[in-house]
């Protein structure tokens, strides 16, 4: 875990404490994201045409890859428009999550026309038809040319986001794909194995899948509420337990808004006659210097007194500002979901 709070215990270059802006602007990513576009669509045209003209399913796969490829970044662009719309009406964090719908369908996109392509590979295995290696040399070379540049134009967007990742992810698999799709072409113009096309488009599969297991699984994570990977809520627990005055901690859940916006609420009980106040700054400054955690939700209540209903009740929220309002009932004990944290000599 030390690791992890030292990744997230210091704003990167542009980046404010809050994790919720970066050195690259939206503008920017917009731009980039435009110019990687451009490139593949006018590519894959052309690509089209001389996998037809040189029967070659490798050239078509590639070529299918990079259909999605413009999707995902059109979705990713039409995400970053709809998550920049401020918060309104029942959509409390505005449609911040767009961009992780953006990144499952990415995902799930690539799933299912690694399936159609395995399922053609397959078949021209068994009955390999007569593939003109030279076309598929060098529009295959093109290619990766093509695809390092725009693999170059979306890293220099925010990366951070796995909207973008999604993005980013199909280009490194079409890149990969590309390199394999000329050494297929190269054997056979120079031995005349025409199964080595069918060869490199399950290696293209291959990268399909891996890549759209891990979006599907990152997005799936993210609409499931939990925690941010890396991030063991029972530490963070037993670390806030920790703090001076703390008795008990429960009722903690750590999820994310979407990628890289962490948001965490727990009850917090502190010793009888403690400052409830200054336990809140406390826990409020190292989830957010440890953890990168800004958005807390902390309701601190004098131990015993969410029990026995005596005594005044301290019912404290912070706001993204830092600042605190009062108010509001704390749940009895019976109420408690979760783990309970308390300080001990094994805290972690």
């Amino acid at each position: 875990m030390k690791d992890h709070e030292h990744r997230h215990g210091h704003a990167r270059d542009g980046e404010t404490h809050d994790g919720h802006s970066h050195g690259v602007t939206a503008d920017a990513d917009r731009r980039w994201l435009s110019l990687a576009l451009t490139l593949i669509v006018v590519y894959m045209c052309g690509e089209v045409v001389v996998g037809v003209l040189a029967h070659s399913l490798a050239l078509i796969s590639d070529a299918a890859h990079m259909l999605t490829d413009a999707a995902s970044i059109v979705l990713a662009l039409v995400a970053m428009r709809l998550a920049s719309r401020p918060a309104r009406g029942g959509y409390t964090y505005g449609l911040k999550r767009a961009e992780i719908l953006s990144a499952q369908a990415n995902g799930v996109t690539l799933l299912v026309l690694s399936a159609w392509l395995a399922y053609e590979a397959v078949r021209r295995l068994i009955a390999p038809p007569e593939v003109t290696g030279g076309l598929v040399v060098i529009t295959a070379l093109v290619g990766i040319v093509v695809n390092i540049a725009a693999g170059w134009a979306i890293a220099k967007a925010n990366r951070s986001s796995l909207n973008i990742e999604g993005a980013y992810q199909h280009i490194l698999t079409d890149l990969y794909g590309f390199i394999a799709t000329a050494i297929a072409g190269a054997v056979v113009l120079l031995t005349g194995f025409f199964r080595a096309d069918a060869i490199a488009s399950l290696f293209v599969v291959v990268l399909m899948l891996k890549a759209g297991i891990s979006l599907v699984r990152q997005s799936g994570r993210i609409f499931l509420e939990a925690a941010p990977a890396g991030l063991d809520p029972d530490i963070l627990g037993g670390r806030m337990a920790a703090t001076e005055q703390v008795v008990e901690i429960h009722d903690l859940h750590i999820w994310e808004i979407t990628s890289g916006q962490a948001a965490l609420s727990a009850h917090v009980l502190v010793t009888p006659g403690g400052d409830c106040h200054a336990v809140r700054r406390a826990l409020q400054l190292h989830l957010r210097e440890a953890y990168g955690i800004s958005h807390a939700t902390l309701q601190v209540d004098h131990l015993g007194e969410d029990r026995t209903g005596t005594g005044p009740l301290l019912h404290i929220t912070t706001r993204p500002d830092g600042s605190a309002k009062d108010g509001g009932e704390p749940p009895h004990e019976e109420d408690i979901h979760g783990p309970v944290h308390r300080p001990g000599p094994h805290t972690p």
